[in-house]
C-alpha cells in the first residue's frame, strides 16, 4: 500500500524526476519512509518534516533537508518546490501551498477529497457539491498559487508493484519496520500504530 501510494503520488501525479524539488511531509512515517527513498532514487532534491529525534533516519533514507516541524515552520525553509506530498491534511495541507512554485502540484492522501476527484469517480452530484464546499479553502489556495491540487486514492496496480519489487530487490528501497507483533496481539499493534509514534511500519506476524 505505501509503495503504490508513493509511486502514484510522486511519479504519476507529481512527475518527479532528477533536478526537481519535493517536500514530503512526515518523512519518518509509514508512507514517508518509502516516499523518501523513492524520491531519492529519482534524483530529486528532497525536503521532509520530522521530529528532531528522527532526523538521522530521514537523512539516511534520502532527505537532503530535514525540517523539525516542532521548532520550524516548514514553509520558511521548503520554497518553490515542484511537488509537495501531504499525508496530514488540515492546516498542514493549506500551509503547503506556500511551498509549491506556480505550475507545481500539491498532492494529498489526508483530509477530504475535492470536487474534481468526486466527479472523476462518478460520485453523486450532491456529494460533489458538498465536497466543493468543504474543500473551498484548498481550491482557493491552489488558485492563488497558480498550482494544481490532486487528491490521491491509491489504486491497485500489478505493473507498478513489479517495478517497486525490483527496486526493493536492488536495495534502492528498504522497507522500514518499527515493531513486529504476533497476530494474537493485533489489538496492541493497532493501538501503537494509531498512537502516531511509529517510525516506519508496524507488522503483524501470521503463523
Amino acid at each position: 500500500m505505501v509503495g503504490l501510494t508513493s509511486w502514484q503520488a510522486l511519479l504519476e501525479l507529481g512527475g518527479l524526476e532528477r533536478g526537481k524539488k519535493v517536500l514530503i511531509h512526515a518523512g519518518s512515517g509509514g508512507v514517508g519512509t518509502f516516499a523518501l527513498q523513492l524520491a531519492r532514487h529519482t534524483g530529486a532534491t528532497v525536503y521532509t518534516t520530522a521530529s528532531a529525534r528522527n532526523h538521522e533516519l530521514v537523512t539516511r533514507l534520502g532527505a537532503d533537508v530535514a525540517i523539525d516541524y516542532r521548532q520550524q515552520r516548514f514553509e520558511d525553509i521548503a520554497r518553490d518546490c515542484d511537488v509537495v506530498f501531504d499525508t496530514q491534511g488540515g492546516d498542514t495541507l493549506l500551509r503547503s501551498f506556500s511551498c509549491v512554485r506556480p505550475g507545481g502540484v500539491v498532492i494529498s492522501v489526508g483530509g477530504v477529497p475535492d470536487a474534481k476527484f468526486a466527479r472523476a469517480w462518478g460520485l453523486n452530484p450532491l456529494l460533489v457539491l458538498a465536497l466543493r464546499f468543504m474543500t473551498r479553502k484548498v481550491t482557493a489556495a491552489a488558485k492563488r498559487r497558480e498550482a494544481r491540487f490532486e487528491y490521491l486514492f491509491m489504486r491497485a496496480s500489478g505493473e507498478q508493484l513489479t517495478q517497486i519489487a525490483a527496486l526493493v530487490e536492488q536495495g534502492a528501497i528498504k522497507p522500514v519496520i518499527d515493531r513486529t507483533y504476533p497476530l494474537a496481539q493485533a489489538k496492541d499493534a493497532l493501538a501503537y500504530s494509531e498512537s502516531g509514534h511509529a517510525t516506519g511500519k508496524v507488522v503483524l506476524e501470521v503463523p
